[in-house]
């Protein structure tokens, strides 16, 4: 076993295996370290969006069309409101998140990437990676260990700009797919929005929640709910989604429901001397926008280019540039869901003029230029003041 090497990654999840993969497109040896033992689950929508896929597709990684299911665009759905699009360039996919792990391992395994599972790392210093059993030397280590990462802390990133958190919880249902979109359905309203003492418990906490849709395969669906409320769990949230409970009322659940924290995270800094961060330990957006493993995927490519480079300073600023389409793209949808009028209004935009919604898709997916980006909000904007 290697007890030395250029990069030494802690955290074998996506974002991780993805930087190990691409490092070792540019020569370097790489050790990969994780406390758990694979496959690592998530909970998340499980969906990989045209973006995602090029991004994959630039490590060398194509996804098996045995273990994925392919979506055509988005739908959104508010009420009796519906607006949706297809993307402009190819399809996406909607995936299990321990069959990614899986393709992501193998690759990882036939790049030459040594890989450590069940190891548990207790610090870094600048000689490498500590273990309870030893040390390996690193030239750069990679903190690739998520959004709670230790490795952030022990190299002094921790410092942030802002920071806020919600909550996911997902499950899947063995039932056939209904559509070839992904569907995202909004919460009808919020508690701020209703008067009276006639509202549930369950109305005063699900006005701002999100449930994702994605089929995983031909007779499988993810089903991912995204609030503020860490108590909300999917049952009771089903109650605010009335359309969405009736066709998953006599579904078979096929797993436990898991959770997890969505953080958005601007850091001041994401490395230090020899240390770097990728992936949710690098900061990240709202899981509202679904582009959660595109931008791990992309942050990866960049790093091992820098990190061949010996350009961290660089991977720093190119890293901030990376984060600005879904940091705002997040914060319009997080508007849509904490402010069911402007929703509303914006959905009746979106129905009078589908290319609207189409080209708001195509920035999402990162499909469109920065150009396109301001002309779109301008129209948009010019539309909600005008419906």
């Amino acid at each position: 076993m290697l007890d030395a090497a250029d990069v030494v990654v802690v955290g074998g999840g996506p974002a991780g295996l993805a930087t190990a993969i691409a490092a070792r497109q540019h020569g370097l040896s790489v050790v990969v370290i994780d406390g758990a033992m694979p496959p690592i689950d998530k909970a998340c929508g499980e969906g990989l969006m045209p973006d995602g896929i090029a991004a994959l597709r630039d490590l060398g990684i194509a996804i098996p069309a045995e273990v994925s299911h392919p979506f055509r665009g988005i739908r959104f759905l508010s009420g009796s409101q519906s607006a949706q699009a297809h993307f402009e360039a190819g399809s996406a996919l909607g995936i299990r998140r321990t069959a990614l792990h899986r393709v992501l391992i193998e690759h990882a395994v036939a790049s030459g990437v040594a890989l450590r599972w069940g190891t548990n790392v207790i610090g870094i210093d600048r000689e490498g990676v500590r273990l309870a059993n030893g040390l390996i030397r690193a030239r750069w280590i990679v903190g690739a260990d998520g959004s709670n990462s230790r490795v952030r802390g022990w190299a002094g990133l921790d410092r942030r700009e802002r920071k806020t958190s919600r909550f996911g919880f997902r499950r899947h249902y063995r039932v056939a797919a209904w559509t070839d979109l992904m569907e995202l359905h909004w919460a009808n309203g919020s508690a701020s929005d209703r008067s009276g003492d006639a509202r549930s418990a369950n109305d005063r906490h699900s006005g701002d929640s999100q449930i994702y849709v994605t089929a995983v395969h031909r007779d499988e669906i993810c089903v991912a709910l995204v609030s503020s409320d860490p108590h909300l769990r999917l049952d009771a949230a089903l109650e605010s989604f009335p359309q969405l409970a009736a066709r998953l009322a006599h579904a078979e659940i096929v797993s436990s429901e898991r959770g997890a924290i969505t953080v958005s995270r601007r850091l001041r800094r994401v490395h230090r001397g020899s240390v770097v961060l990728v992936g949710d330990a690098s900061g990240g957006v709202d899981a509202i926008t679904g582009e959660g493993l595109c931008l791990a995927f992309r942050q990866a490519a960049m790093l091992a280019r820098y990190l061949a480079a010996n350009d961290l300073a660089t991977y720093e600023v190119e890293h901030r540039r990376l984060l600005c389409r879904p940091a705002a793209m997040a914060r319009l949808m997080l508007l849509m869901a904490r402010h069911p009028r402007l929703r509303q209004r914006t959905m009746q935009v979106f129905e009078a003029h589908p290319r609207s919604f189409a080209r708001m898709l195509a920035m999402h997916v990162g499909e469109a230029s920065a150009g396109n980006y301001i002309a779109s909000g301008l129209s948009l904007g010019w539309q909600l003041l005008t419906a």
